[in-house]
């Protein structure tokens, strides 16, 4: 799996058609727009190695979050994926398995956790910080 972090100041998605994958989210009146002031947004996309164990990825994953949201003081995490710069994906069910299990143990944690919908395209509204912690990309895996 691989990650891209950024820290914002503001963040606003809104879905506004369906994107390549066979998979996607419901989007409802609720979902069809996500928002957040302070936070941590998190592009992921999900590799075919991820598929070996993708519980532990998202455990790994979530750990990877939280170093980050607590050296900069966020309690606010937006997870979006973003499939669009890695080669070998992993199958969109696991992928939308992972991100739903990464958004549910931030929430276990306290966090507040946001995703945007999944198979989407959306629209999105950006005001990034400028930083040295504010962009910061991992790559996480099983060894």
């Amino acid at each position: 799996m691989r990650i891209l972090m950024w820290h914002l100041d503001s963040f606003r998605a809104e879905v506004t058609e369906k994107g390549r994958s066979p998979i996607r989210d419901e989007v409802t009146d609720e979902t069809r727009v996500v928002q957040a002031a302070e936070s941590l947004l998190v592009y992921a996309a999900c590799e075919k190695d991820d598929e070996v164990d993708p519980g532990a990825i998202a455990q790994r994953c979530t750990d990877e979050i939280i170093k980050l949201a607590t050296n900069l003081g966020t309690r606010t995490v937006i997870l979006h994926s973003f499939a669009h710069l890695f080669v070998e994906l992993a199958a969109p069910q696991v992928a939308v398995d992972v991100l739903k299990d990464v958004q549910a143990r931030l929430a276990a944690q306290g966090y507040t956790s946001l995703r945007t919908p999944f198979g989407w395209f959306h629209t999105l509204s950006i005001q990034a910080k400028g930083h040295p912690l504010s962009r910061v990309a991992r790559q996480i895996t099983l060894a």
